[in-house]
């Protein structure tokens, strides 16, 4: 009995390791031709999806995931890049608010408020991406977050018919974050169980928002 118990776990632990393995290579190969790190060579966008995440960490320092994709969303508007922002983040209690938080620092950093438009029901990168499609009748975008977001976020865009192009925000050094990059693994599995096993739908869609650019 503890000899069966023991093969069922060490294969349980094979298989969902290629299963993890699997995903996020998938999704890297399938993505790899459309990120960009250099502003020179982006192709112009009229649309930029910038994907939210928390300002602030719980010892109050800058979230420097948060600042960094803030940081190129400005240089992208700057530089002629983008004409028009869709902030997406969450929005789930009154206290925590990344689009609001989104808009106040592209703000700061020279972005005008006509050319920012927030998407408070981006709860998740899936939300986010389709919302953009559904909501902002966008299906042709410029994603911003770091590398390996743009990825994912690309990669839920192409099931969705959405033609998308990842600009890579700075990232943080694996010596100051290494669960991040280890979440991505779990994460990415979910995008493949969410969009092709579970056809999981936005928590939150309706009416359509017009973007005048």
């Amino acid at each position: 009995m503890m000899k069966f118990f023991l093969y069922s776990f060490f294969l349980l632990f094979i298989l969902s390791s290629i299963s993890l393995i699997g995903c996020y290579l998938w999704v890297n190969v399938q993505t790899q031709n459309r990120l960009y790190a250099d502003i020179n060579a982006v192709p112009n966008q009229n649309v930029a999806l910038l994907l939210g995440t928390v300002r602030r960490l719980r010892h109050g320092s800058i979230n420097r995931y948060f600042q960094y994709r803030i940081n190129a969303a400005v240089q992208l508007y700057h530089a002629g890049k983008i004409k028009h922002i869709i902030a997406s983040g969450s929005n789930h209690t009154k206290s925590y608010n990344e689009p609001l938080d989104m808009k106040k620092a592209l703000m700061a950093g020279g972005v005008p408020v006509e050319a920012i438009t927030l998407d408070y029901a981006g709860f998740r990168t899936l939300d986010s991406v389709v919302r953009c499609k559904e909501i902002f009748s966008q299906d042709k975008v410029m994603i911003i977050s770091q590398a390996f977001h743009n990825e994912r976020a690309i990669f839920i865009s192409d099931y969705y018919g959405i033609e998308a192009i990842g600009f890579n925000a700075k990232d943080v050094p694996l010596s100051d974050d290494l669960k991040t990059p280890i979440r991505e693994y779990f994460a990415r599995l979910k995008a493949v169980l969410d969009l092709y096993l579970l056809k999981t739908q936005p928590k939150f869609l309706g009416e359509k928002v017009d973007i005048l650019i």
